[in-house]
């Protein structure tokens, strides 16, 4: 089965060797993103609910690109380097996802790339 990368230029490039998302059939992995500006580069700094919104706005973008939307997330991974920010990022994924929520793990994490405090990847189905 062909693989096909997945790029959006409204989401931050990729900080080492791997894509956004690879597309295989009607399958995308993506792959985690981090609370980066899609312009600077820059680590957003700030609450973990702000942080927590640009990693949602990040993935969303490469859903987009590869012509779905955040409704489509089948599982989702997200990684905290502090668990007890569990609930305010539960808040905050209340505010992109409707039910049926996509299936979830959350891991607490000894740390993040860039010194980040949350990143989030995924597995999205295009219909």
């Amino acid at each position: 089965m062909p693989r096909t990368p997945i790029t959006s230029p409204h989401a931050p490039a990729a900080i080492g060797p791997y894509s956004q998302a690879v597309r295989a059939g009607h399958t995308v992995y993506l792959s985690g993103q981090i609370p980066l500006d899609p312009v600077s580069g820059a680590l957003v700094t700030g609450d973990i609910a702000l942080q927590t919104r640009r990693v949602f706005d990040n993935l969303r973008a490469v859903c987009q690109a590869a012509g779905g939307d955040l409704d489509q997330l089948v599982r989702i991974g997200i990684y905290l380097t502090d668990l007890s920010n569990f609930a305010t990022v539960n808040a905050v994924m209340a505010e992109y996802f409707e039910a049926p929520y996509p299936a979830r793990s959350t891991i607490q994490v000894a740390g993040l790339p860039k010194g980040a405090e949350v990143e989030v990847d995924g597995i999205l189905v295009l219909d």
